[in-house]
């Protein structure tokens, strides 16, 4: 199932965002075994951070991650069905949990009845490959690129796959109206690299196989050569596909054209055919995203023999619909995608259902979920909260000695006009058109993405509405709406350890008040300072403004580059450019918040702590995590966010009540000189 990118919708969290972990049954949201007393009870020690987890042989200079939480990562496996282990996976856990007891309640609901739909194991090996077969029928009728072209506009939403993916978003020129937004697509391993980079041999060869087992099982004859050849189309895809860093550059992506446009620089597909399978009429502007890349895709598919790109279609058909087929089709899928998150176990089906029933009808079980989860006392502390942070980063923005007036007026101007969205929408959506038959899971999925898909697509042409929630309620997540100026935090990220009505203040302000901040930044950051305060892509720095930023995001970026994630590969400060520049102005912001929320008055000392040590341990303690290689390296080549442990180390090098804090010092490993800190937020 395909949906839209959010054109500078940046989320806090890697998980959700990283492809190879991003929603496949079998491993998504890969939850942690219950390896602390926190991970079962929500509760970090007496004040709001697990203490025990501290191994306080480390220098806190040397290596704040291990110092903060070295014990817990000494003490904690990875089970044999997760990519990794976290503190936000832990919450995660601890939700999913919430939701069974929910969609547990059988027929009495319609996400019930989808979730009873999943678990009748018996009924979905019964009804074996025949739902599949249906639709690799129509495929295997087509006669013709126009035809085919038609059926592939048809996939937005359902089983099977497109050379370009689309949705509707807001416009660039003027946000308060939405266009169509166009994408590059038509592979199906996490990103171009997979298929272009040597050290992802061995995914490949394992997708190759994948390709091969499936034709088979659909009853292709020479099934391995045919794959050879799908494998070749997507690999020819990739060598045309835009990297993913440059894919978020507001500067390159909005590129805006009409259908008659499109057409006439990307000849190479019907694009009239296409459109009308999708129920798209002739757009008058629309954005193409990766400009040449949609334009050499074109011609690839235009030089593909017909039974080719049949037999990747029916690939893409079947592999989106094995997670709810029999075990065979299930297991042969696992085999694959196993390579890229590097686990060796699946997961617990009943963790499928609830994942699948969350990705499908969010919002209906979200209803339920904040009624029972989030009270009315939590909603009003988290937007005290965001209130007292929007007026740090006012401060902030004043107080910038880098930047002119007129810029620091525009970006005030921003930040008053930035929305802000906690626990769950003003108004949820309506699910009473869906149908959900408790016995048919195959049809339940492929109706719930078209459904999902054809409620996008009902906003093209209209006004945004900025009341839309691009996420659920119980998503334990946040993020900044992008050319909608809106910041938002569903009430699944107000826990512990982020948000905990009972944990001290100063824990608070370094946990959910630097996720407040780091959403707030996001309007500032590489990217979202192209974004005014419509929402429009609009350049509103003086030229002296924009080269003093370029040159202090060099100097953070330059750090980056410097972490070494997994051997030999390093993170890409390109990619990750916009979510370390809100992290470190996002802590900085909260800090401000945190010592204004003291009214002149020292911070208490809590075991032994600071009121700021205890803020950035609390920072320290929501992005523990430890994950396996092969994570890692998907993390690494599509993810715009470091690995939890450079979100500790990057910021912090740069913050200088970290240094007083702590008595950091020259000598000490993460010691950097004032004068050589980035100074952006």
């Amino acid at each position: 199932m395909k949906s839209a990118v959010l054109l500078a919708s940046a989320a806090v969290l890697a998980l959700g965002a990283a492809p190879a972990l991003a929603a496949t049954p079998e491993t998504a949201a890969a939850s942690p075994a219950a390896s602390s007393d926190p991970a079962k009870s929500g509760k970090y020690g007496e004040w709001g951070v697990a203490l025990e987890n501290r191994d306080l042989a480390v220098k806190p200079g040397d290596d704040f991650d291990k110092y903060a939480s070295g014990k817990w990562l000494a003490k904690t496996p990875i089970p044999a069905d997760r990519a990794g282990v976290s503190s936000f996976l832990e919450l995660y856990d601890r939700t999913q949990d919430n939701l069974r007891a929910l969609v547990t309640k059988g027929d009495s609901t319609k996400y019930g009845a989808f979730y009873k739909s999943f678990m009748d194991e018996k009924g979905v090996e019964a009804r074996g490959m025949a739902p599949l077969l249906a639709d690799i029928a129509k495929v295997r009728a087509l006669e013709s690129k126009r035809d085919f072209a038609r059926f592939m506009g048809t996939t937005n939403g359902d089983y099977g796959i497109a050379p370009f993916n689309w949705g509707v978003e807001a416009d660039t020129a003027d946000a308060s109206m939405t266009v169509l937004w166009l994408y590059q697509g038509g592979i199906g391993m996490p990103e171009r690299d997979y298929y272009l980079n040597t050290r992802f041999a061995p995914q490949r060869a394992a997708y190759k196989a994948y390709i091969a087992r499936t034709l088979a099982k659909l009853g292709e004859p020479n099934a391995a050569a045919m794959a050879g050849k799908v494998f070749a189309l997507e690999t020819a895809f990739a060598q045309k596909s835009w990297p993913a860093a440059d894919r978020r550059d507001v500067d390159k992506v909005n590129n805006p054209m009409s259908s008659l446009d499109l057409a006439q620089y990307a000849p190479g597909i019907e694009w009239n055919a296409f459109w009308e399978g999708a129920g798209v009429p002739a757009q008058k502007r629309l954005i193409v995203s990766e400009k040449t890349a949609v334009r050499d895709i074109a011609g690839v598919y235009a030089n593909t023999p017909l039974d080719v790109l049949k037999a990747w279609q029916m690939f893409h058909i079947a592999d989106g619909a094995s997670p709810y087929l029999g075990k065979a089709m299930v297991d042969s899928r696992f085999q694959y995608r196993k390579t890229i998150s590097g686990v060796t176990s699946i997961l617990p089906r009943w963790k499928r259902a609830v994942s699948q029933v969350d990705a499908s009808m969010g919002e209906l079980l979200g209803q339920d979920y904040v009624k029972a989860h989030f009270p009315p006392r939590a909603k009003a502390k988290m937007e005290e909260l965001v209130a007292n942070l929007k007026l740090a980063m006012a401060d902030r923005i004043k107080s910038n000695a880098w930047m002119s007036e007129p810029t620091k007026a525009s970006g005030l101007e921003k930040l008053a006009k930035m929305d802000v969205m906690v626990g769950y929408p003003d108004k949820f959506r309506s699910y009473d058109a869906l149908k959900i038959d408790a016995g048919d899971l195959y049809g339940n999925v492929q109706r719930a993405g078209k459904f999902d898909a054809d409620y996008n697509l009902a906003d093209l042409g209209k006004p945004v509405d900025r009341k839309k929630w691009a996420m659920n309620p119980q998503t334990i997540n946040a993020y900044n709406g992008g050319l909608e100026n809106k910041i938002v935090f569903p009430a699944g990220i107000l826990q512990a350890p982020f948000f905990d009505m009972e944990a001290d203040d100063a824990v608070n302000y370094g946990a959910i008040g630097a996720v407040i901040g780091h959403e707030i930044v996001h309007g500032f950051d590489d990217q979202g300072r192209k974004i005014d305060a419509t929402g429009a892509v609009r350049d509103w720095w003086t030229k002296e403004d924009n080269d003093r930023f370029i040159k202090e995001a060099k100097i953070f970026g330059d750090q980056y580059a410097k972490f070494e994630a997994a051997p030999g590969q390093f993170v890409n400060p390109d990619l990750t450019m916009g979510e370390n520049i809100a992290d470190l102005g996002g802590m900085l912001v909260a800090l401000d918040a945190y010592r204004k929320s003291l009214n002149g008055k020292p911070a208490p000392v809590i075991g032994g702590l600071t009121g700021e040590q205890r803020f950035f341990l609390a920072w320290a303690q929501v992005w523990r995590e430890k994950n396996r290689e092969d994570a890692i390296r998907s993390q690494i080549t599509s993810d715009p966010h470091s690995p939890g442990r450079f979100r500790v180390l990057g910021p912090l090098a740069n913050v200088d009540a970290w240094y007083d804090a702590f008595g950091v010092k020259p000598g000490d490993k993460m010691y950097i000189a004032p004068e050589k800190r980035a100074r952006l937020w």
